[in-house]
């Protein structure tokens, strides 16, 4: 009876040098904590990192978590098999047993350079015992199927089917980060984006109590939901922002409403990051896409704020925003409508190219540190666990 275990492989980690271990040692961390409760345990080996299973191991579940772990490049379902070239042949028509092909191709990587066969000398030796044993043809540039076998120092893996994982560096690696979620597509985005840079991302989203204050906040909930399965257990802060809103809406004129108001945005949040520890804040802004994302505008947004505001998304152009928002989760969520803060501050002729001393002698005239104080008391914070159908409030 054979034994199976996904075998997981990285490619930036690997670049890493004296701190692979760092990077190794975190992936797995983050592998374990993702697929405890689902019958794995990850372990270091040889240069990759393996996922043991158990007989009631939930694989499907754990193949899922697995392609939503940032540091992944790809991972397989293996079969594990001795250091034996019959043996190794023999498991290779076992993973072909039941699959319809009419060519193949043998492709073999081998860390264990005392294996007594290279890498060559096994893909030509196995490839004729699959020949003999099936009658199917050996195609190297389009085959229909690739039998895969690593020779490691311990025992060798063979399967069939890669699965394309993130890439990029495990979560927290890079430290924390606010990102400053709206119901849109772009923002969600943008998070995801950081977390495959290795970042832990807390989510800070600002709203108004109105009617739709319930529908807004399931919409910002199920985002975060989705994308709390690429880093799991997330913090969301809620902020009503209603106080500072009537009073911009008051006091500022139509054209410079939106900019004030991220600004409001930007201090807020780094008020939150001093809180959480985050080194900078993210934001889903595209350079030229809205009146408010203009040069001249974000450098004044951005004035607002003591920590660096990192934009991902600051030369996507919205279709590619969007298929990597359907690609990871969240295009439909997003969507959806629904009356966000935004909407109601957006001028018929905004400011295009606004200027940091008009901005600042406008912002004169409001009570800025009280209203700041007012909105992040008025302030909910929720735990988002991927795994559970109810979230916690802290």
């Amino acid at each position: 009876m054979t034994r199976k275990v996904f075998v997981v492989h990285y490619s930036e980690i690997g670049l890493k040098g004296a701190n692979r271990v760092f990077f190794e040692r975190k992936l797995m961390e983050n592998i374990n904590s993702k697929i405890k409760s689902l019958g794995g345990s990850a372990k270091r080996r040889s240069g990759r990192i393996l996922v043991e299973l158990k007989d009631d191991s939930n694989i499907n579940a754990i193949r899922e978590a697995l392609r939503t772990t940032p540091g992944i490049k790809y991972f397989a379902l293996a079969e594990i098999v001795p250091l034996d070239l019959d043996k190794i042949a023999e498991t290779c028509l076992l993973v072909l047993k039941d699959k319809e092909f009419k060519s193949f191709k043998v492709s073999t990587s081998r860390s264990n350079k005392n294996f007594p066969y290279n890498s060559m000398e096994v893909n030509r030796i196995v490839g004729e015992k699959i020949v003999k044993s099936t009658g199917k043809r050996v195609n190297l540039t389009q085959p229909d199927v690739v039998v895969h076998i690593e020779i490691c120092e311990k025992e060798a893996y063979v399967y069939t089917e890669r699965v394309d994982g993130i890439g990029g560096l495990p979560v927290s690696v890079s430290g924390k980060v606010i990102s400053l979620l709206s119901g849109g597509i772009d923002s969600p985005v943008a998070a995801f984006l950081l977390m495959k840079r290795g970042c832990k991302v807390v989510f800070v989203h600002f709203f108004n109590q109105t009617i739709h204050s319930r529908e807004v906040r399931r919409k910002i909930e199920e985002i975060v939901k989705v994308l709390a399965k690429y880093q799991d257990r997330s913090k969301l802060y809620m902020v009503d922002f209603g106080d500072a809103q009537r009073e911009i809406i008051k006091l500022v004129p139509a054209k410079y409403r939106m900019i004030i108001y991220r600004r409001f945005m930007m201090r807020i949040a780094c008020e939150i990051a001093r809180k959480e520890g985050a080194k900078a804040l993210v934001t889903g802004d595209n350079v030229a896409q809205v009146a408010s994302q203009t040069l001249d505008n974000l450098a004044v947004i951005y004035e607002a704020s003591r920590l660096p505001v990192l934009t991902p998304l600051a030369g996507f152009d919205k279709e590619e925003t969007i298929n990597l928002a359907r690609k990871i989760g969240t295009y439909e969520i997003s969507i959806r409508p629904y009356p966000d803060c935004c909407s109601l501050m957006i001028a018929k002729h905004p400011e295009t190219r606004s200027k940091l001393d008009t901005v600042i002698k406008i912002e004169n005239i409001m009570n800025t540190e009280d209203l700041v104080e007012k909105a992040l008391k008025n302030t909910e914070i929720l735990i988002i666990d991927p795994r559970e159908k109810t979230q916690k409030s802290l």
